[in-house]
């Protein structure tokens, strides 16, 4: 098991707090967050990814679970509580899970982060330094948020009853014509970085003109159903190995 790089006195000032927000629920792939992929329970990958940072300083689950609260902490992160039912079924909101983590430090007169770094155990194929790399950009660009993006080159279309292009289909652009200026992402939800206090001021991850932050195709996986969980296994068990 990987040390976490840091004092867990909660008294002493932290930069960056990795909060994982993992239901116990969940439709698409019931119970996902235990359901093993590439030898261990989905819920590892996000916290290895945060103990093998060196730019985070403490890492919280968020659960309403007994069991993921368990096994997370088995792994190396913290559950200081277990998440209210209120804020646990299927309509709740990430932000709720995230402002009710901060109120819960306040609460307690713990020293709250600089920074928030959201990881969603959804998205488990990360490399081991792209959060550190992440937050390097976020630094450098003195940002209050930021998004992990992936480049999307697909011909989009709406409406399927009476279609609708999402692009000039008469001119038809080839993929290696388009200026970078004209590229589109996809928000890929594997890593979001907050200013805490804008957090709790905005009750939102992302705030004043969020930069972006380009991953890579395999790392941009989420995994929403069974057929997810087979493609991403195949990469967990591939970047594993290197």
């Amino acid at each position: 098991m990987i040390k976490l790089n840091t004092c867990q006195n909660t008294n002493i000032a932290v930069k960056n707090l990795v909060i994982i927000p993992a239901r116990g629920g969940s439709k698409g792939v019931p119970g996902k967050n235990l359901k093993k992929i590439a030898g261990m329970p989905l819920i590892y990958w996000s916290i290895k990814a945060a103990l093998e940072s060196k730019s985070v300083d403490r890492i919280i689950v968020s659960t309403d679970s007994q069991e993921i609260a368990k096994l997370s902490k088995s792994f190396g992160a913290e559950t200081p509580f277990i998440r209210p039912p209120e804020i646990s079924g299927d309509t709740a909101t990430t932000e709720s899970a995230v402002i009710h983590c901060l109120n819960f430090l306040s609460q307690r007169n713990e020293t709250l982060p600089e920074n928030i770094i959201l990881l969603q155990p959804t998205s488990p194929v990360r490399k081991q330094a792209t959060i550190d790399e992440a937050f390097k950009y976020f630094e450098k660009n003195e940002a209050s948020s930021l998004l992990s993006v992936n480049r999307f080159d697909h011909f989009l279309w709406k409406n399927m009853d009476s279609p609708v292009a999402l692009y000039d289909y008469k001119n038809r652009p080839r993929r290696q014509d388009i200026k970078p200026i004209d590229y589109k992402f996809i928000e890929n939800g594997s890593i979001y970085i907050t200013k805490a206090d804008q957090y709790l001021n905005d009750g939102n991850r992302l705030c004043n003109s969020p930069i972006c932050y380009e991953l890579s195709d395999e790392e941009s996986f989420e995994i929403d159903t069974h057929l997810d969980f087979i493609i991403v296994e195949t990469i967990l068990r591939r970047v594993n190995k290197k």
